[in-house]
């Protein structure tokens, strides 16, 4: 795939094939996250792969709009430190956010839907993965063939207009 039909093909799906992944594949988008832009370089990030489909059922439990993560062949956790500063937890989220779009449209390109999730059980989060106690649990990332339909780019995508978000010069 071109990145421009990476960009335009790319959605949130929550509703995956049994199909396994690739190790490739999913070297590749932990890659992508890996070479994200970072504030000053400072890569914040850890990433905890999950495969295993019981840890990935107990996984879904993390979050009230997680479900999607039980049917994923493979989630990816965006582990990242606990960050009491206000700014520093500004410049975390930032290349936290980089890096999950890096993954996402890396997944796009090979054809994999993906569907991002938020975690609001910490502690159950940091027991299933062994994750320690100065870290947080950023953010989900379920990966997986796409069911029903295939990724191709959208040609209506519900968003606002272009006119409308578009300001040049000023507002």
């Amino acid at each position: 795939m071109e990145t421009w039909e990476a960009l335009t093909s790319r959605r949130n799906v929550r509703t995956y094939t049994d199909e396994p992944l690739a190790k490739a594949d999913l070297d590749r988008i932990l890659e992508a996250g890996r070479r994200a832009p970072s504030a000053s370089n400072w890569q914040p990030w850890d990433f905890v792969l999950v495969t295993d489909r019981e840890t990935l059922r107990e996984l879904s439990g993390v979050w009230q709009g997680a479900g999607h993560i039980a049917g994923s062949a493979a989630t990816i956790v965006l582990v990242a430190p606990v960050q009491d500063d206000p700014a520093q937890r500004d410049r975390m989220r930032l290349d936290i956010g980089q890096a999950t779009m890096a993954m996402m449209l890396a997944a796009a390109d090979l054809g994999i839907g993906s569907g991002h999730a938020a975690v609001s059980d910490q502690q159950r989060a940091r027991e299933l993965l062994g994750i320690p106690g100065d870290r947080i649990c950023a953010l989900l990332i379920a990966l997986g063939r796409p069911a029903g339909r295939p990724l191709r780019p959208v040609k209506r995508p519900d968003r606002r207009p272009f006119d409308e978000v578009v300001h040049v010069g000023r507002w």
